[in-house]
Formats: C-alpha cells, sequence, structure tokens
C-alpha cells in the first residue's frame, strides 16, 4: 500500500506537464508567435493507461528535426523516473528523469538501446505560473558539459 501511495504522489507531480505547448528554441523568453526557427513546433504531454504513464507527442515541421514520442515512467524505489525516447530517424533513448520544485531533468550518461558517443543532459525550470518551461540541452564526455540549445515552452492550453 506504501508503494501505491508513493507512485501516485509521484505520477501526480507530473500533472503540471499535461496540455499542449508550443515549443521555441530559446530559453530565456516564451517562444514567440511568429519568426521562431521552432515556427509550428508542438509538444503535447497527456496520460495513459489510466494514468500510470506520461506520453509526450512532439511535431517539429523542420525537416532537419525528428518528431519524437516519450514515455515517462515512475521507477519503483527510487525518487525519479524513466524517459523512453523514440523518435523518426529510428532513435531510440532512456533519461533519467526527475522533476522537482519545478525543475525538470533529463540525463543519459550510459549506453542503452544506442551507442553512447556523447552524453546528454537537458535541464529546465517551469515559470511560476506553471504555463512556460526555460531550458537547455546540453552534451558532455563523462567530465565536463558544452551547451548544445536551449529549449523553451510556453502552454498553448491544458
Amino acid at each position: 500500500m506504501i508503494e501505491y501511495a508513493t507512485r501516485a504522489t509521484a505520477l501526480k507531480r507530473l500533472e503540471v506537464f499535461i496540455g499542449e505547448w508550443r515549443l521555441g528554441l530559446g530559453a530565456s523568453t516564451p517562444p514567440p508567435d511568429a519568426g521562431d526557427s521552432m515556427l509550428g513546433a508542438r509538444s503535447v504531454f497527456e496520460w495513459a493507461l489510466g494514468g500510470q504513464f506520461l506520453v509526450q507527442r512532439t511535431e517539429v515541421p523542420d525537416p532537419n528535426a525528428p518528431n519524437s514520442l516519450c514515455i515517462v515512467a515512475y521507477e519503483s524505489g527510487t525518487s525519479g523516473y524513466t524517459q523512453h525516447y523514440f523518435d523518426s530517424r529510428g532513435v531510440v533513448r532512456l533519461y533519467a528523469m526527475t522533476f522537482r520544485d519545478g525543475i525538470w531533468t533529463l540525463l543519459r550518461e550510459s549506453p542503452d538501446f544506442t551507442p553512447l558517443d556523447f552524453s546528454q543532459r537537458f535541464t529546465a525550470r517551469f515559470s511560476p505560473d506553471g504555463n512556460a518551461i526555460f531550458g537547455a540541452w546540453e552534451t558532455g564526455d563523462g567530465s565536463s558539459w558544452k551547451k548544445d540549445f536551449d529549449l523553451s515552452y510556453s502552454r498553448v492550453m491544458r
């Protein structure tokens, strides 16, 4: 019974993601309505299988950027989650995910379904009202990190 309560609490924390978001390549301001290189890019978060998994579908109208599907699962016995990532290039990856106090992190430091040519880290912060997310992807070699690109989300609707 304790494990069920812990799981329910951990999944409830992810409720703030639910809805449709507009994406932008900037971490300091919400994505603009026009003039952004990711114009039309969007991400939708929704519950699946009775609220046991968080699903994220991302569509990017730029042929150089992949569309993706992510499934977030709570990891029993931990304080975190695992994000299962799939994209239109056929890439499959696993990220360790945390979400606490408005800070969202994704981390990939070991090989999984694809070789690990570099480590990846995403760190983002929700705005106080929960309607924007400002973050950055970084790549690393195991000892140091370098910014890859900024990524922001602006809520379109819940």
